[in-house]
């Protein structure tokens, strides 16, 4: 038997910060006293004008690679995870790979929204399991959804932020790899979302100015509160009984980074120490796509991850698509 085996870690965080307090004075309005109760926020960083997404990638990737002493050029294959890519055509995975040097690799873009790095995450684990001739793949998930922000509209500005997080992936013939369980409620995929640019509403002078001149993340009808605090225990019953473990044998749970209140909720649903749970949405805000890698890069590095544990990763983003995955840390 073949697994896939995660090598090593990265991340890349922005230089430009801009604290609750830099986003008050933006909107004209007191949001951090409500942003820090609700929803745990305290900060979040933004990426500069003269970067894309690919290059927030390439950032996390390089470090992900120098940590496992994987050189660009035996990557097999390499993997982003974005919803805010750098074109919408040809895929951001192909500028990631020219930045990096990465000549011998195969490239494609994933887009499950904010689920996108743990879908990513099992396509490249299986491809390792099923396919002999991958032995190296980079899996990053990056996000530089400022771009899409209208900071003038509160619901988004005081949420969304940019970075990328970035996993090598080796063969092995010990189980890193345990399993992964999507889904999906497609009902809500007109939810959240960036809905200007695409086919169904074109960037034309007369759409754009729906959108205050330029294509913006929008927060367009309300999905259940209680969405994530139901699903996520559902998924992680689901696959933790498909790999013969239970919520106790998980060392560390990593969720979607966009409330640590329904990350609390849901611990506590689980019957789980909020411990077990590591968070970053605190100082990185939410990066979406980005938020479960660059999170596990926080606790690898804090030392919160150790050869042996069960590394529980659950995500939720806009379509509503879902995505969960386990893995035995063997680093």
């Amino acid at each position: 038997m073949r697994y896939a085996n995660i090598l090593s870690t990265g991340r890349y965080v922005p230089e430009k910060l801009l604290t609750n307090a830099d986003v008050e004075a933006i909107l004209g309005e007191k949001v951090d006293e409500w942003l820090q109760t609700n929803v745990g926020i305290k900060q979040r960083h933004v990426m500069a004008d003269d970067q894309a997404t690919s290059d927030l990638a390439v950032a996390a990737a390089k470090e992900a690679l120098a940590r496992a002493k994987v050189d660009p050029k035996d990557l097999d294959l390499v993997l982003v995870a974005s919803d805010t890519p750098d074109y919408l055509s040809p895929g951001t995975s192909s500028v990631v790979q020219a930045k990096l040097g990465a000549i011998n690799a195969g490239t494609y873009d994933i887009n499950a929204a904010c689920a996108g790095w743990v879908t990513a995450l099992d396509v490249a684990s299986k491809t390792i399991s099923a396919d002999d001739s991958y032995q190296r793949i980079l899996v990053v998930g990056a996000y530089g959804m400022t771009r899409y922000v209208n900071w003038k509209d509160k619901k988004t500005c005081t949420l969304f932020a940019d970075g990328a997080g970035a996993v090598v992936l080796g063969a092995s013939d010990a189980p890193g790899f345990l399993g992964a369980k999507l889904l999906a409620n497609g009902e809500y995929h007109d939810a959240l979302g960036i809905y200007t640019g695409g086919t169904n509403r074109p960037a034309t002078a007369e759409t754009l100015k729906l959108t205050d001149g330029k294509p913006a993340v929008q927060f367009v009808r309300k999905f259940p509160s209680t969405f994530n605090t139901e699903r996520w225990p559902m998924l992680l019953d689901t696959l933790l009984k498909r790999a013969d473990q239970t919520l106790d044998d998980v060392k560390l749970f990593v969720f979607t980074q966009l409330n640590l209140r329904t990350i609390e909720a849901t611990m506590k649903a689980l019957n789980q120490p909020m411990a077990k749970a590591h968070y970053t949405m605190d100082k990185w805000g939410y990066t979406g796509s980005a938020c479960i890698p660059m999170t596990l890069d926080d606790a690898v590095v804090q030392g919160k991850v150790k050869k042996g544990d069960l590394v529980a990763f659950c995500a939720s983003g806009g379509g509503l698509a879902m995505a969960s995955a386990l893995y035995r840390w063997t680093a």
